[in-house]
Formats: C-alpha cells, sequence, structure tokens
C-alpha cells in the first residue's frame, strides 16, 4: 500500500482545527481515583477555539470522574485519521447556569439541549494540554501538535 505523503505540521494543525469545529462527537476517556477503572464514553462536544466543552448527567461515571482528577482524553474522528487530546477540566457548570451563548452554541452544533432535561447535566469545559494528530503510520513521527496547553506550529 503506497501512503500519502505526511502532512507537515501547518497542515496537521489546521486539519485538527477543522475536525474541532466542524466534528460533532468524541470518545471521552476519564477514570476514578477509586479504583483506576477506565470508563468510555461516546460524547457531543462543542469546540469555542480554544477549549472543549462537553456535557453528561451530574450522577454519571463521566462527571464523578472529571470531578474527582479533572482528567481527560478525547478520540475524535476515525483510527486512520485520529485527533488525540488529553486535557484538564477548566471549568465545571451546571446545565442550569451555563451561559447562554455558550448553552445556545453547544445546543446549535449537537442538536442537543441539556438545558431542556429534567435530569440534571453538567458541562465540563476541558483546556488541551496536548493534541495530537495522524493519519497513517508515516505521520506517527511528528504527532504532537501542541504540547504543555501551547500549539507547536505559530502560523
Amino acid at each position: 500500500m503506497t501512503l500519502p505523503p505526511a502532512r507537515p505540521l501547518g497542515e496537521r494543525t489546521r486539519d485538527t482545527l477543522r475536525r474541532l469545529e466542524h466534528d460533532v462527537d468524541a470518545w471521552i476517556a476519564t477514570a476514578g481515583s477509586e479504583n483506576g477503572t477506565p470508563w468510555l464514553v461516546p460524547l457531543s462536544f462543542l469546540w469555542d477555539g480554544a477549549t472543549v466543552w462537553i456535557a453528561t448527567p451530574a450522577s454519571s461515571p463521566t462527571s464523578r470522574n472529571l470531578a474527582t482528577t479533572g482528567k481527560v482524553r478525547l478520540g475524535i474522528g476515525p483510527t486512520r485519521d485520529l485527533v488525540l487530546i488529553e486535557g484538564r477540566v477548566a471549568e465545571t457548570v451546571a446545565a442550569s447556569e451555563i451561559e447562554g451563548a455558550v448553552g445556545d452554541a453547544f445546543a446549535a452544533k449537537t442538536g442537543f439541549d441539556p438545558r431542556e432535561l429534567t435530569t440534571p447535566y453538567l458541562y465540563f469545559r476541558i483546556q488541551p494540554l496536548r493534541v495530537q494528530a495522524w493519519r497513517e503510520v508515516n505521520e506517527l513521527d511528528g504527532r504532537d501538535l501542541m504540547r504543555d496547553g501551547a500549539w507547536l506550529d505559530a502560523d
């Protein structure tokens, strides 16, 4: 199988930002500090240009894990065009208290509005610390696009 050439850093960064703006769903991985059991769920997300917003029931394992450890990983896209984000919770907001602009943008992008449900939901704003992207084995080298919360490509 002949692979297309590996994308340079700037192109990968632009492709990743486009995915964050346009994709709707991600796999969200968390673990609790109590027993360390991993928890993986698909959730819709909103990229606000700097952070990722997700919403999940307040009583869910994902909410409990995020409240306990503040650590999360997100997988966006198929395995041969993957964006992987390692992040931390920067803010937790009850659905009844979310800023209107954020709640409206989340609902418009995802087609889902937790503010309208009777089940209590929490929004989590996730600060990316590390972002990686690759399509094939030839893109594994240089897959880091962000380290320690700073984009590596400045253009």
